[in-house]
């Protein structure tokens, strides 16, 4: 009796991330229900990018300053401390191991005896010794003997261990407290981008700002639109990376950053904003992050700050509200006002359109639709000839040139 037998072998499909698999094209349904987009640079600036599966962890180890540098207050205060008890814990039963194998133990009321180290009577002696000697306290209490040798030998190499740990901990206490982390907290985005037209052109534009009154020296934006997308190969790039132009090939993109500046983006054939309109921009699942560089005037370390912005944060026909006024001898800045946005008149239309419709408006005025169609009435009647009556058409002409030689 046939029967049909299933294969035991498996198709697997290729895993895919999750992002990746969230972000696929769904072709059964255009309508698709919307959700949440997951950001890929927060608001405050940090990457929303968590690392997992990494097997090699030793790479950490390799550079340990800087993994040391960026570890958070809570673990770089502790091990500040365990790294400075456990050296002095090790010297300090080193200093006591000596003490027991010479006998200093047993000729603690001798005064015959030269012990290695003085007033040394126990491992908390000893232990308190190892603290003056690599802090260079030196309270005149507990002295080492020039009758000890190896005593001599160890406090040498206590000193150098001692003065490399304090370069090592204290260079990295430093450098952690001095990052110019904090300097970027003074450096603000609006919270929304707006789209408007501006010197006749559709421009994409956001503000920024600086609330010290020290300047961020040699200031310069940068702007990325993540999207993922499709290649025609049918390749899945997810959170792919496009330039944003913000005035890279004019200069724009360096900054006097003294009073906000409302960074343009002008949506030209080059943008990726050149087919979307008013309707279609909610549909679009994309981020905009901003990039804002720039060397703390103060210590001359660089700086870096970062917003983003998603499809929901950026309003199409709107412009920003003026916060710069003029009051005697002074500019102020209202940063009340710094956020807030007015509606303009802006068409709904994509940059591509209204290119379209002002090259139409660049026509000749003798040129019609009319006239365009008799012309391809014309050429169509031409191709429908048949091949005898193009011979009798041009054997008139050669008659004519003929004749007009006679």
């Amino acid at each position: 009796m046939d029967q049909d037998v299933e294969s035991p072998v498996a198709i697997h499909q290729p895993k895919l991330p999750k992002q990746a698999r969230d972000d696929l094209p769904r072709h059964i349904s255009r309508d698709r229900t919307k959700r949440k987009i997951q950001r890929y640079v927060r608001k405050d600036g940090k990457c929303n990018v968590h690392h997992g599966n990494v097997r090699e962890t030793y790479r950490y180890l390799t550079d340990i300053f800087t993994t040391l540098v960026d570890l958070k207050w809570r673990f770089n205060l502790l091990i500040f401390v365990m790294v400075y008890t456990v050296t002095w814990l090790f010297f300090g039963m080193i200093w006591w191991l000596i003490a027991y194998i010479r006998g200093d133990m047993d000729h603690i009321e001798d005064p015959a005896w030269t012990p290695c180290v003085t007033n040394l009577n126990g491992f908390v002696s000893a232990f308190l010794f190892s603290i003056e000697t690599e802090t260079t306290i030196g309270y005149g209490y507990r002295v080492i003997t020039d009758k000890c040798p190896e005593g001599i030998i160890l406090l040498l190499i206590q000193s150098v261990l001692g003065s490399i740990v304090n370069a090592f901990m204290v260079g990295c206490m430093f450098v952690k407290i001095s990052q110019p982390k904090k300097r970027a907290e003074t450096l603000v985005f609006s919270t929304h981008a707006v789209i408007s037209m501006r010197d006749g052109k559709l421009c994409l534009m956001f503000r920024v700002g600086d609330l010290r009154n020290s300047h961020i020296v040699e200031a310069s934006i940068r702007a990325k639109l993540i999207k993922s997308k499709q290649t025609s190969e049918g390749e899945f790039i997810p959170l792919n990376q496009t330039d944003i132009n913000v005035g890279y090939y004019t200069g724009d993109d360096r900054l006097f950053l003294v009073s906000p500046l409302i960074i343009s983006h002008e949506i030209n054939q080059q943008s990726p904003f050149w087919e979307i309109s008013k309707a279609q921009l909610p549909k679009e699942e994309l981020e905009i992050v901003v990039i804002l560089e720039g060397m703390v005037e103060a210590t001359g370390m660089t700086c870096q700050a970062r917003s983003s912005y998603i499809t929901s944060e950026i309003l199409w026909g709107y412009r920003f509200t003026p916060v710069l006024t003029l009051e005697d001898g002074f500019y102020e800045v209202d940063y009340n006002s710094f956020h807030e946005t007015y509606e303009t008149s802006t068409p709904a239309l994509s940059a591509k359109e209204l290119a379209e419709l002002a090259s139409r408006a660049e026509l000749p005025l003798s040129w019609s639709v009319s006239s365009k169609l008799n012309q391809h009435a014309e050429l169509e009647t031409e191709a429908e000839e048949s091949p005898e009556e193009q011979t009798e058409r041009n054997g008139d002409v050669a008659n004519l040139e003929n004749e007009s030689k006679v």
